[in-house]
């Protein structure tokens, strides 16, 4: 969701500069160029050009450097001014195509491209614009024109992390590991497809690897972040963060934009506004995690077009949303029905998300034996998760595991959670199973006097009295009768009234625990309780108890 920018060998490793521009470059150039340092090289090559000691080719350079840098539209501008020139050489056209593909100009790349004489490269970049056209006619045709060759392997991976077929490009990236121990910025690749099947500690091993030769690469230190935000927190992600921002500042100017999309996310959507509208055909997921900000402010969006299984699950998401909200069966069944298309998909029924969308199918049928399997299978990744949580322990209440419940309901942090009258009920519930009805009596106290703290009185009421809990399940309904004169309450207090009166006899409840039964039943003006007290002080008389 948040590694938007980073797209494995988009059109191929890098923009091919013939051997004789190899041969004719400044040997500073070159050492600029072995360390990565485009933005060094770029002020070499400016400088010389200021001074008249322009060497050949150096406007090639500064274009073959400005795009390795990601400043697409300065390398677009040194292209142009190139294909301007009477001398210009043919297959300049293919590398300034290149540059509008990455500016997403894709119409322009593709007249582009077309001036260029045939070539692999021209190839590959007519492959991705098919891919983006969603021309599959013409994906095909350039697809069958790929060799067996590093570059054009490297574009078919690239297409098929695209359309979410991870491992098929993990398999095509570590064959070509195999052959090129060297290519070692492939396990940065292999270790995006890993974050995107949702295995991050996998993904972490395999990009130690590329960072311990590269400590400061930009795309492999956000990909780091971004395992830690999926593996612990939104901190822990920061904190990997903050070596990249000091990079990127001076040399990588095109990880700015990617890393304040990624704080926002690490941030819980902290200055969503600010950032993400900005950043909405910039990067991919900026306008998915824009829809999720406004979710979480109970904005509803139904409109999205289903591209991609995340938005088929925030679909999903809406309308169990409304659903819930609006009491409407029609949105509920239309939830479970998107939650079954991505938990059922061949793609995704291995993910974490393809297991939570099952477990989510299920709980909106009703089968928490079925929630369970799937929450258990993922419980592991989502400790001090508090959604989850929530989730996980109403489904073990569901199912009677009532002592699981109520540890899972206290791990739940987030107050708003906290003070949710769905959280309240159960975990009031699970109290009263587990022989704790006086917690539940606590939860009652300190809500404010409400039409959900009415409903939780009910519940302590029948629940605590259908557990022989007859002292709570009796307090319950004299505040319900007072509240309230419905004969029902009285004869559910009168009941729970006697109840205590039999545990006292079979000596499970102190004799003393007559005193509060009395003034609880004088509460009442029904008739029959004259006659209850009465029996009560006689047995109390005989038996010495002090009223």
């Amino acid at each position: 969701m948040i590694l938007s920018r980073v797209k494995p060998a988009a059109v191929g490793e890098e923009i091919p500069v013939n051997k004789k521009i190899k041969e004719k470059k400044s040997p500073l150039v070159e050492d600029f160029l072995v360390q990565r340092d485009y933005l060094g090289a770029i002020t070499l090559l400016e400088f010389q050009r200021n001074v008249g000691e322009r060497g050949e080719d150096a406007d090639l350079w500064l274009a073959y450097c400005a795009f390795h840098l990601g400043d697409y539209k300065r390398a677009m501008e040194e292209y142009k001014a190139l294909t301007d020139k009477p001398d210009c050489r043919p297959d300049v056209w293919v590398y300034l195509a290149c540059t509008l593909f990455f500016l997403g100009l894709y119409k322009e790349a593709e007249e582009a491209s077309c001036k260029a004489p045939k070539c692999q490269l021209q190839n590959r970049l007519l492959f991705h614009l098919a891919h983006k056209f969603n021309d599959e006619k013409q994906l095909m045709g350039f697809h069958q024109e790929l060799e067996d060759v590093t570059e054009d392997q490297l574009s078919l991976a690239s297409i098929h992390y695209m359309r979410s077929h991870y491992q098929e490009a993990i398999d095509i990236y570590k064959r070509i590991l195999l052959q090129n121990r060297d290519f070692l910025a492939l396990n940065v690749y292999v270790a995006l497809c890993y974050y995107k099947l949702d295995y991050y500690d996998v993904s972490q091993e395999v990009l130690a690897v590329y960072l311990q030769s590269v400590p400061d690469s930009t795309i492999a230190l956000n990909l780091k972040a971004c395992n830690h935000f999926r593996l612990y927190n939104g901190k822990a992600a920061e904190t990997e963060l903050k070596n990249l921002i000091d990079i990127s500042s001076s040399s990588f100017e095109f990880a700015k934009e990617l890393i304040r999309h990624n704080l926002v996310v690490f941030r819980s959507g902290e200055g969503a506004l600010q950032v993400l509208p900005a950043l909405i055909d910039v990067i991919t997921e900026a306008r998915l995690n824009l829809v999720i900000y406004y979710l979480r402010q109970v904005h509803m969006c139904c409109n999205l077009s289903l591209t991609f299984f995340q938005e088929y699950i925030l679909k999903g998401v809406v309308n169990a949303a409304l659903g819930q909200e609006m009491g409407s069966r029609d949105h509920l069944k239309i939830a479970q029905q998107f939650f079954q298309l991505v938990g059922g998909s061949a793609s995704e029924c291995d993910t974490i998300p393809g297991r939570q969308c099952m477990a989510s199918c299920f709980f909106l049928l009703r089968q928490f034996e079925d929630v369970l399997i799937y929450l258990n299978s993922v419980k592991s990744y989502f400790y001090n998760d508090d959604a989850f949580n929530f989730n996980y322990a109403q489904a073990k209440a569901a199912v009677g595991n009532y002592r699981e419940a109520e540890e899972i309901f206290l791990l739940i942090q987030n107050d708003k959670n906290k003070s949710d009258y769905v959280y309240l009920s159960w975990l009031a519930r699970c109290y009263i199973m587990n022989q704790k009805a006086r917690l539940a009596w606590e939860l009652y106290m300190k809500m404010e006097t409400s039409a959900e703290s009415f409903s939780l009185l009910q519940l302590i009421a029948n629940d605590c009295y259908k557990m022989g809990q007859f002292y709570y399940s009796a307090k319950a309904f004299d505040v319900l009768e007072r509240l309230d004169p419905n004969p029902e309450y009285w004869e559910g207090k009168r009941g729970a009234c006697v109840g205590i009166f039999q545990l006292i006899l079979a000596s499970r409840e102190p004799r003393e625990a007559l005193r509060e039964v009395l003034p609880l039943l004088r509460h009442t003006g029904n008739p029959q309780v004259e006659y209850i007290i009465r029996i009560l002080k006689k047995w109390a008389k005989d038996n010495r108890v002090s009223l």
